[in-house]
């Protein structure tokens, strides 16, 4: 398992490194790819502190053994937390513009993503030294009651991301797919409900098993170890899925002309508010790309 979940890993870090290289350096950010680019440090974060513990069990079952400093569960509890957070922010900020188009363009604050991309990241910090402290994995030794008590916080903050993530995006896929007045169904949208569904299918599994680990009492150990291989393997998965997601929305039903196909004008694409039918958007990646987010912002 630990040579499955450090190969997916990999792919993922290199994945999720081109997405900050380009999203980060290379495009004019809008409202959506501000949240993309967020998740995709949250994701790389992820990754490399699981490739760090991959190698680590390779390494002792193989030869020495070697024991990775306990502060790397928290950032990488941190890193877990700030995906699912910013990923419930996207599915929720979509399904607002679908169901109150008129309202979520007049009212939205220009820089809603970057505050809110900021105070997810503070949050999920927060969360997750608090943890850290009294669970034992940082400067402090470990406190029962204290550590029970914000693994119940944490957990009820998981919960109720799940229940804000499932329910808008139930909400925007009814709106893609059902009623008189249905939403087009645009690239940006189809990245959205893919990178949600990934997370369901693949990311998931590792906040479940977190919750049992801390709410089952420990005669079902034995369970919860394979449950923890498997969910980890997952968590991989999910992570170094959604870069392949973007690149995958923005190469779909497009006839690019003969050299100018590149990973940029792709991922462009992936972002854009215009439908995946449309071939004449490859003419003017750019202007598309500005008019989905309404307005650049930072």
């Amino acid at each position: 398992m630990a040579s499955l979940s450090l190969t997916f890993a990999l792919g993922g870090l290199a994945g999720n490194m081109i997405v900050l290289w380009f999203l980060g350096f290379r495009m004019r950010r809008n409202a959506f790819s501000v949240y993309i680019l967020n998740l995709a440090g949250a994701d790389f974060l992820y990754l490399f502190f699981q490739t760090v513990y991959s190698l680590e069990q390779l390494v002792t079952f193989h030869s020495t053994p070697l024991k990775i400093p306990s502060f790397f569960t928290t950032v990488w509890t941190f890193a877990y937390i700030a995906s699912l957070s910013i990923l419930s922010a996207i599915s929720l900020e979509r399904c607002l513009s679908a169901l109150c188009p008129i309202w979520y363009r007049c009212h939205r604050p220009k820089h809603t993503s970057a505050v809110m991309c900021a105070l997810l990241w503070a949050l999920s910090l927060l969360l997750s030294i608090l943890e850290g402290l009294y669970c034992g994995f940082l400067f402090l030794d470990l406190d029962h009651g204290w550590c029970r008590a914000f693994d119940f916080i944490t957990a009820t903050w998981l919960i109720f991301l799940f229940v804000l993530l499932s329910g808008s995006s139930l909400a925007l896929l009814t709106r893609l797919l059902c009623g008189s007045q249905r939403v087009p169904l645009t690239r940006l949208y189809m990245t959205v409900v893919l990178t949600v569904l990934a997370f369901l299918l693949c990311g998931l599994p590792f906040g479940i098993h977190w919750f049992l680990l801390f709410w089952i009492q420990t005669r079902s150990h034995v369970i919860l170890q394979h449950l923890y291989l498997v969910a980890l393997v997952l968590s991989c998965v999910n992570s170094c899925a959604n870069p392949i997601i973007y690149f995958f929305v923005g190469s779909f039903r497009q006839r690019w002309p003969r050299r100018q196909k590149t990973l940029k004008m792709v991922l462009q694409r992936a972002l854009q508010d215009v439908t995946g039918g449309d071939d004449s958007e490859v003419s003017s990646p750019q202007e598309h790309l500005e008019m989905s987010g309404n307005s650049l912002v930072f």
